[in-house]
């Protein structure tokens, strides 16, 4: 069997990330590159003339023209922290480094911090994914498919009728041979002709050619003027889908997101949480094939990034796609 080039690619060694970000003031300077690459701007009135002084240890730039003043992290992800830079990047470092992910428990052993003070971490770089993510588009050939998130809750329901399921819908762009190149990955509130008209207008190009299932909702992806493929098995085994050429993409794709879920994460309020969860997931897949990268987009990410507070974390993360 020939090598999986991007999976054994070199990524960022631990050895690597010390030597360029292992001291808080080499943190500070790759941040003040990421937020101001080509000089400082205001970020009141963009003017790129400024004066700089010190107070109480920290450094803060102050606008000639307007007066406004602003420190490296103010207005961006980290805005507001008292933890130090360098444990910010050794966060961003681990989940985007660690093929299966890190949960808040490990991030709190691996960090030195409370597991209250992981958990934001996590989920503040997760709300820096999920708004990277959130206008991808699929093209040319796309494969789809359903699927629920979450899994049971004790004394809860069971099945499908679980309170901590939520519908998701998987897509894949694929190559004319079948191989997978970017991935989106949504929760909807159901699979009906509607929703999942929304849904492609906002996920697939136009003139995509779309495959799926026999799944009768699925024929919505046409109000976004897009082809579709239903590929409709009798056989009457739920492996039908898993055994055809045309879904190999995508079924692997569930298939890894769901050995991710079940091996990284032992639960989450699914109501809550799962746009973040799979936002992650999403962020590392489209950007697999070059693995230095990952952790240099995604600081350049957070210091473009609005600071994030818990409540509005989490309307931002409401069902997109909900009459």
């Amino acid at each position: 069997m020939p090598m999986n080039r991007v999976q054994f690619q070199r990524g960022m060694s631990l050895h690597a990330f010390h030597a360029r970000f292992g001291t808080e003031a080499q943190c500070r300077r790759a941040l003040l590159d990421a937020r101001w690459p080509a000089g400082f701007r205001c970020p009141s009135c963009d003017g790129a003339d400024h004066s700089r002084f010190e107070r109480s240890g920290r450094t803060y730039w102050q606008c000639t023209a307007c007066r406004t003043q602003t420190s490296l992290t103010a207005g961006t992800i980290f805005d507001a922290s008292k933890l130090p830079l360098n444990t910010w990047f050794l966060a961003m470092y681990l989940l985007t480094q660690t093929k299966t992910g890190m949960s808040a428990l490990e991030l709190h052993r691996h960090l030195g911090v409370s597991y209250r003070t992981a958990w934001l971490v996590k989920h503040k770089l997760m709300l820096v994914m999920f708004e990277q993510e959130r206008d991808r588009r699929l093209g040319d050939l796309v494969q789809i498919d359903d699927a629920f998130i979450g899994g049971e809750r004790t004394g809860g329901k069971r099945g499908r009728g679980s309170e901590n399921k939520a519908p998701l819908i998987a897509a894949v762009q694929t190559t004319p041979d079948g191989q997978a190149i970017y991935a989106r990955l949504d929760v909807l509130p159901d699979w009906r002709v509607p929703t999942v008209a929304r849904w492609a207008v906002k996920a697939l190009w136009t003139s995509t050619h779309v495959v799926s299932d026999g799944l009768s909702g699925f024929v919505g992806v046409k109000s976004a003027a897009c082809s579709h493929e239903p590929i409709i098995h009798n056989t009457g085994t739920a492996k039908a889908n898993v055994q055809h050429a045309r879904f190999k993409a995508i079924n692997t794709l569930l298939g890894n997101l769901k050995m991710w879920m079940n091996t990284t994460f032992r639960g989450f309020k699914t109501d809550h949480y799962a746009p973040r969860y799979l936002a992650e997931f999403q962020y590392r897949f489209n950007r697999r094939f070059d693995l230095t990268q990952l952790m240099p987009a995604l600081l350049a990410s957070c210091a473009v990034q609005l600071p994030a507070r818990e409540v509005s974390m989490r309307t931002a993360m409401t069902a997109e796609f909900a009459t």
